[in-house]
């Protein structure tokens, strides 16, 4: 019987039934909690098992190299995003000390680096941390590293795509509450589950990418997570670029050829229904303490 990973609720309604199209090809669910509302995929791979379902050269999050146009787009519109995105993180905040948990290959701290920002990362991947490391010159920590500073060790915090893949919530929100100094801020990037592709994919959706990602979150579930700290969300943004790269993916996994064109097009329909209904593919969500 499936159980809520946050707040152990057995009371759940299936959400959708749908396959890991980038992988294994293995089936999975999706269920919705009664209680806290939050979406999260069924069955859970035990943590030392996880890791098999990140073993592909086409994994892009840590994957500078891969050759094609797809994956040239992918890392060029990356870049772009970058300084937007350190604008977002450290707009307005006082002090220098960043935290990128799940760094990946290391972009968003290279950038934050040559702004003069004192710079830590953290992920669980081994090849990103060494990757990230000789890039950096500076030791990439692991998730038990970093819980083990002290508290307010940090005055930004930044979660580019990685509260999904999140296997104990709990433990992360509290940690993240206790890391971050009074004054700080938070940042949450996680795709949205009713965007416009997302309806329009259903299952072949890619940014459900089960089991990688364990947990699915709109707002209000979001909000709800972290109700019990002093962390409140103050501002919610888009990220637009997501909606393209994201649709591109799907139509591939939907099988329907064009993937590219057809992709540009549903991001495009995307973007636009959002305009109105604030719901893009991807959003971004800051807390401040």
């Amino acid at each position: 019987m499936p159980t809520c990973p946050f707040c152990e609720s057995a009371v759940a309604d299936l959400h959708l039934q749908l396959k890991d199209y980038f992988l294994s090809k293995e089936d999975f669910e999706i269920y919705r909690c009664q209680q806290c509302g939050l979406l999260y995929t069924w069955p859970r791979p035990a943590d030392d098992t996880l890791g098999n379902y990140y073993k592909s050269e086409d994994y892009l999050s840590h994957n500078e190299s891969k050759k094609g146009f797809v994956p040239f787009i992918y890392n060029q519109v990356k870049r772009v995003n970058v300084a937007n995105k350190f604008k977002m993180a450290t707009q307005g905040v006082e002090g220098c000390r960043l935290l990128d948990f799940g760094c990946g290959v290391g972009d968003f701290l290279h950038f934050a680096q040559q702004k003069g920002y004192d710079i830590s990362g953290a992920d669980v991947s081994a090849d990103a941390r060494q990757f990230s490391t000789a890039k950096l010159g500076k030791k990439i920590m692991c998730p038990d590293e970093v819980f083990a500073l002290p508290d307010a060790s940090f005055d930004i915090i930044t979660m580019w795509h990685v509260l999904e893949h999140i296997s104990n919530l709990k433990l992360q929100v509290s940690e993240l509450n206790r890391l971050l100094a009074n004054g700080g801020r938070l940042i949450v990037a996680l795709p949205n589950y009713q965007s416009y592709d997302a309806r329009y994919y259903k299952d072949k959706w890619a940014a459900y990418d089960v089991p990688r990602h364990l947990n699915h979150f709109n707002q209000a579930t979001l909000e709800k997570i972290f109700s019990g700290t002093p962390l409140r969300l103050v501002d919610v943004k888009p990220l637009k670029w997501d909606a393209y790269y994201i649709s591109m993916m799907s139509e591939g996994y939907a099988g329907s050829g064009n993937a590219f064109l057809k992709g540009v097009l549903t991001g495009f329909k995307s973007n636009r229904a959002a305009r109105k209904s604030g719901q893009y593919s991807s959003l971004v969500y800051v807390f401040e303490r």
